[in-house]
């Protein structure tokens, strides 16, 4: 059974939490997963958010490098029409230096207008932009002289992994699945199904089909003692963080797994976040058949650290503590 942790850093009023603790906090719990198996930390990013999430990736990325020297660095996903590709070419190269290969990175399209409008850049450009940061990655990565936007440039250093990191694809249609079936080294949908269509493209273009979908569950897991008190304090994070995400999906008639709800009771039923027992997830987790994968979200929605750290030491002292290997 492997574990990692994921972090969007949503800071919102009602959490009481400077923003500077709550990413002390992070850095804190990357080193705490890595001391204990932890094979990955997932960053992502969007901008001008009204709740703090975390608009600057690499930064980010090269703090949990410096801080860690074995545990996967993911940033799931890059904005890639927001970034100047050469800037975006040579950050990465640093991050992947700094963390000696560590890191991996999935470029999407993005989806919130606000955002778009944030940079000036229109949204009808998405497609365009992505090809076009992908395409300057690769030739960046060399370390060679490339032609770009009728100039000749060189990007160096070069990244620690030969060729930079694998590019994965994100998206929430048909058109981005082909496209990352086209350009990129995998695909990561924001819903199962539009998976198929990136085995279809990768079919059509003659190359290997790469399988079913395999990533599981987007449902997010939390543990208490007792389940009803664990909703009446962290219930209200979850809330936030699905409506925040429900509202920008809205705009553009996405969906990543995310759906505004009129409270809390609504969201239970959905089962779009559970709350369990450790035991009973330790149980799901190393049942014959299973991935035996944790993704863990201790801060959703913006929950203060101390809570998050009580998540995390359940885990710890009742899931892991359970004689299940570590990775």
């Amino acid at each position: 059974m492997l574990f990692g942790l994921r972090f969007d850093f949503r800071n919102p009023a009602m959490a009481s939490v400077d923003m500077a603790d709550r990413y002390q906090a992070a850095l804190d719990m990357a080193v705490w997963a890595e001391e204990r198996g932890g094979v990955l930390v997932s960053i992502s990013e969007h901008h001008g958010s009204g709740d703090g999430y975390l608009p600057s990736a690499l930064p980010m990325a090269a703090a949990l490098a410096a801080r860690t020297s074995r545990i996967g660095i993911g940033i799931n996903a890059l904005v890639a029409p927001l970034h100047d590709p050469l800037r975006l070419a040579e950050d990465i190269a640093v991050v992947d230096l700094l963390s000696k290969g560590r890191l991996s990175i999935t470029v999407a399209g993005g989806y919130v207008r606000e955002e778009f409008a944030m940079f000036g850049v229109p949204m009808s450009q998405r497609p365009r932009r992505v090809t076009d940061t992908v395409t300057t990655l690769r030739a960046a990565w060399t370390g060679e002289p490339f032609e770009f936007r009728d100039r000749t440039v060189r990007v160096l250093p070069k990244p620690y992994q030969p060729g930079g990191p694998p590019i994965v694809m994100g998206g929430s249609s048909e058109p981005a699945a082909r496209r990352a079936a086209r350009i990129g080294d995998g695909f990561i949908p924001s819903e199962p199904e539009i998976y198929e269509f990136y085995r279809d493209e990768c079919r059509v273009l003659g190359r290997p089909d790469p399988g079913e979908w395999f990533g599981g569950s987007t449902t997010s897991t939390f543990l208490a003692d007792d389940p009803d008190a664990g909703w009446e304090e962290l219930g209200p994070y979850f809330l936030h963080e699905t409506n925040a995400y429900g509202a920008w999906q809205a705009q553009d008639g996405v969906s990543t797994g995310y759906h505004s709800v009129s409270g809390i009771e609504e969201l239970r039923r959905s089962d779009r976040y559970r709350v369990l027992t450790p035991e009973q997830y330790k149980d799901e987790l190393v049942a014959p058949g299973g991935l035996g994968f944790a993704m863990l979200h201790p801060m959703a929605g913006g929950i203060p650290p101390e809570l998050a750290w009580k998540q995390l030491t359940l885990f710890e002292q009742r899931v892991l503590g359970a004689k299940v290997a570590t990775g």
